[in-house]
């Protein structure tokens, strides 16, 4: 009861804010949430991969911008396993918690001098923006002028950390819903940065089981439980509004989209532990099963809402909101390309 009473609360400081209030982040960091993945040697919780989704579809059972904002700061963290141990305890050995987050895209460039980077771009959608301590990016690198290339002709990229100092927020995160993960772009401006503060995705220097999982099997897995876990707010609100009958389908379709999930990383934990590598034709398998469930969960969504009445789109209503959440996290690409 108590901890149904607390995210309750939590629920409530969430509602209708464009930014979390200061006693949600100070719950965050009491929870170590930011940390799920990181090593416990680093001062994180290091959760099993099933450890962590159960958790993030938890907080995104309680708010969508809650459990958007963690499962993508927790995943920026989570490039710990990537970056060499020394840098890695520089980074979150830390008197306060150390938050990792920015842009998947590749907007910048990364000027190669000696083994220093000059970095200057504009990335988009840094989910968490306000509330980082560190910004995450890809750029291209180029040295005396000119781009590097790998040996297939595409351009090297290498992903670098900087400090929140060196960034300049652009406060342009103006949608429906998600508005509390402050999802803002960034800018930097010829910021140097050592060649130790960079990494590339598929490095790996920490032996956790967690960091054998393929990246895109992890980020797939991680935002997938967000959709379930905002399905299942929208459910619980609903239920106060129309008959069982009509919510049938959607609560059907959660509990596939659950069993999904927790076969797909138990196995996962399986093979790890058996020392096999996972297959890429099982990895497009879990994407695929991750693309069809959020189109029938949006499916249900959509065909629920026009009986819920006009309360429903009220601003500051919980079912407007959870409503928003969803489909302002539908925009994202992972399973629409």
């Amino acid at each position: 009861m108590k901890k149904e009473k607390r995210q309750q609360a939590l629920r409530e400081l969430c509602l209708g804010v464009d930014i979390f209030p200061e006693e949600v982040l100070t719950w965050i960091a009491v929870e170590n949430l930011w940390n799920i993945w990181v090593p416990k040697k680093y001062g994180g919780l290091e959760f099993t991969l099933t450890e962590g989704l159960l958790k993030l579809q938890e907080l995104a059972r309680i708010d969508g911008s809650l459990g958007w904002t963690v499962t993508l700061c927790s995943g920026a963290n989570y490039f710990i396993g990537n970056l060499e141990p020394e840098t890695a305890a520089q980074i979150f050995k830390t008197s306060k918690p150390t938050i990792l987050g920015g842009s998947g895209g590749v907007f910048g460039t990364a000027e190669k001098i000696g083994d220093d980077y000059k970095i200057s771009g504009t990335w988009r959608y840094a989910t968490g923006a306000n509330y980082l301590t560190h910004f995450t990016l890809n750029a291209e690198i180029y040295e005396n002028g000119k781009a590097l290339l790998n040996e297939d002709g595409s351009p090297k990229i290498r992903s670098f950390i900087l400090p929140k100092n060196d960034v300049k927020i652009v406060e342009d995160w103006h949608t429906m819903g998600l508005k509390a993960s402050v999802t803002h772009s960034f800018e930097v401006k010829n910021v140097f940065v050592s060649k130790r503060f960079s990494f590339i995705y598929n490095e790996f220097h920490q032996p956790q089981d967690i960091f054998k999982i393929p990246f895109s099997v992890f980020a797939d897995l991680t935002l997938w439980v967000n959709y379930v876990g905002m399905a299942q707010h929208f459910l619980e609100e609903a239920r106060s509004f129309i008959s069982k009958s009509i919510l049938e389908n959607l609560e059907k379709c959660i509990a596939v989209s659950q069993d999904e999930i927790s076969a797909y990383s138990k196995t996962i934990e399986d093979e790890i532990v058996a020392g096999n590598k996972i297959l890429n034709s099982y990895s497009k398998e879990i994407h695929s099963s991750a693309s069809n469930s959020v189109k029938n969960l949006s499916k249900n969504i959509i065909e629920i809402y026009p009986f819920l009445g006009v309360k429903a789109s009220r601003n500051g209503h919980p079912l407007n909101q959870v409503f928003c959440d969803y489909f302002t996290a539908t925009q994202h690409h992972i399973f629409t390309k």
